[in-house]
């Protein structure tokens, strides 16, 4: 079901994530990670000057999308796009940069994902006899990662749930995710089960339950999605 054009829904959802880290960013310094995908689109829309982001290639203060006249091919993000870079920006080796990773210095990632189930599994890196490149950092950043969010459409490109009862594809990391939005829906794991904290506003929630497998609660300050 695509009520919304795939672009939109994409920008729709990094967007949100974005707005996420500037609020949260008001309380400290942030630093975070971007996955490829719909999430390194997310730091187009950080307006914060108090985030950083962190790309296993070792550049720490990764910046939006570098316009096309301003490309540099020696700054890339991990979906090798080139970008830009923000005031306060870094480089590191490789070592030191898992090792903000693997050390928990990370305050967030975001990753996307082919399928996540009601125990907050994560799958992300490979559909069986499918074309993959490999699982990259992604099993180290949704375990060393404070916390994950999971930014990805609403259903595959054949219709089917991606929010499922029980992942059926090769995980990623068990019981990692805290936050999945959606081009419909903001989700939030806690407690052993599913929230959904906003909805869309073009649906109502009988179309939102119809296209979701897991069963998910409705969070008691349930609103519109920020948009």
């Amino acid at each position: 079901m695509n009520i919304i054009p795939e672009e939109l829904a994409k920008n729709r959802i990094a967007k949100r994530i974005a707005k996420i880290f500037d609020e949260w960013s008001k309380e400290r310094v942030l630093f975070i990670n971007l996955g490829v995908g719909i999430p390194t689109m997310v730091a187009d829309y950080i307006n914060s000057q108090k985030i950083f982001i962190q790309s296993e290639n070792g550049m720490l203060g990764v910046g939006p999308a570098a316009l096309e006249n301003k490309k540099d091919f020696n700054l890339i993000n991990a979906g090798r796009v080139p970008v830009t870079e923000t005031p306060g920006c870094c480089y590191i080796d490789s070592a030191t940069s898992f090792g903000m990773i693997r050390g928990g210095h990370i305050d967030a990632t975001v990753i996307g994902a082919f399928q996540v189930d009601e125990e907050g599994n994560i799958a992300n890196w490979i559909i069986p006899n499918g074309k993959q490149l490999g699982v990259g950092g992604a099993m180290d950043l949704v375990c060393g990662a404070k916390k994950v969010l999971v930014a990805m459409q609403h259903t595959t490109k054949e219709g089917k749930p991606k929010l499922v009862k029980k992942c059926n594809l090769p995980i990623t990391g068990l019981k990692e995710a805290d936050i999945v939005v959606t081009e419909y829906g903001l989700f939030e794991f806690r407690d052993g089960r599913v929230f959904l904290k906003e909805v869309a506003p073009e649906i109502n929630i009988d179309i939102l339950s119809c296209i979701t497998d897991l069963e998910f609660c409705l969070d008691k300050n349930l609103k519109i999605m920020e948009i």
